[in-house]
């Protein structure tokens, strides 16, 4: 077994201490996670890096799988639904993550501060990869966790690191996925145009031409890049935030069954309750009460 740089080390021991279930921290825009099961969960997630400490996870998004271990990052570049399942949760060796936001002004205005040349292009990948985390972004990440001991010191020096930590992205080999998030005219930037779009209005008719308008692409283009952002369809990834909107809702005992499927856009109850059913396994009010049995916080953020 491959010794644990000193720096995950501490990584492990800050998160472990700090991490409590359905709570933020006083760092704005970082995360903890400490997972004890390796039950499924899903998540709506926002541009992210994750970098995870101990144990692993594998991620599905659409049909793509990504698995990302212990000293490894993932990176998300926008609004996606997701699926993961921890691997080597338990009770005694929960499976620790941090979560960082990847906000576009920051990465922008290091963009501004020191331009980079333009990475080599690529093919059209999904809008998440995985990788090594290199020593200098465990570093960091170590520093900017060391706050939750001090965070009186987090509203000065909090902001340094999360510039810091992004730089390390923007210099690492996901520059080119990550420095889309501060390029207003990027592909995927047009393309999260359309998924904002949907994420705020997922009950209502979504037109392929509206939302290619929307982008400022032609349908057939916009058709195009959704997938390579998203991995699926408009159409189904409107379908993926409707369920997730409806548990959420179901769990925090916002309305009946029948309803909540009426308040996502579903005109039958059929339909609603078999698509449920396919997505997360189990009918909707069974699904919510198990939940709700498991004392899941209503709304709580989950790593991916």
């Amino acid at each position: 077994m491959r010794p644990v740089p000193d720096s995950l080390a501490e990584i492990q021991d800050l998160i472990a201490r700090h991490a409590r279930p359905g709570q933020g921290t006083p760092v704005d825009g970082l995360l903890l996670s400490s997972a004890t099961t390796a039950e499924p969960d899903h998540s709506l997630t926002e541009p992210l890096l994750v970098i995870m400490a101990r144990g692993g996870k594998r991620l599905l998004l659409g049909d793509e799988v990504f698995d990302y271990g212990a000293g490894q990052c993932l990176v998300i570049t926008a609004d996606l639904p997701v699926t993961g399942h921890m691997v080597g949760a338990s009770p005694t060796t929960p499976v620790l993550a941090m979560g960082l936001a990847l906000r576009p002004p920051v990465i922008a205005s290091l963009l501004l501060a020191a331009p980079l040349p333009a990475p080599a292009a690529r093919p059209a990948a999904p809008a998440i990869a995985v990788g090594d985390a290199g020593p200098e972004l465990l570093d960091a990440a170590a520093r900017l966790l060391r706050l939750l001991d001090t965070p009186g010191d987090a509203p000065v020096l909090a902001p340094l690191l999360e510039r810091e930590i992004v730089w390390r992205l923007l210099t690492g080999p996901h520059a080119g996925q990550v420095r889309q998030i501060g390029q207003p005219d990027s592909d995927l930037a047009l393309v999260s145009r359309a998924i904002h779009w949907i994420r705020a209005n997922y009950a209502e008719p979504t037109r392929i031409a509206d939302l290619a308008r929307l982008a400022g692409m032609s349908p057939s283009a916009f058709h195009r890049h959704f997938r390579d952002v998203t991995t699926m369809s408009p159409l189904r990834f409107q379908k993926r935030i409707r369920l997730q909107e409806a548990r959420s809702l179901l769990l925090a005992g916002a309305g009946d069954v029948a309803g909540v499927g009426h308040l996502v856009g579903y005109s039958s109850a059929t339909q609603f309750n078999r698509e449920y059913r396919r997505e997360f396994g189990a009918p909707p009010g069974r699904d919510a009460a198990r939940l709700r049995a498991a004392a899941v916080p209503a709304g709580a953020r989950a790593l991916p």
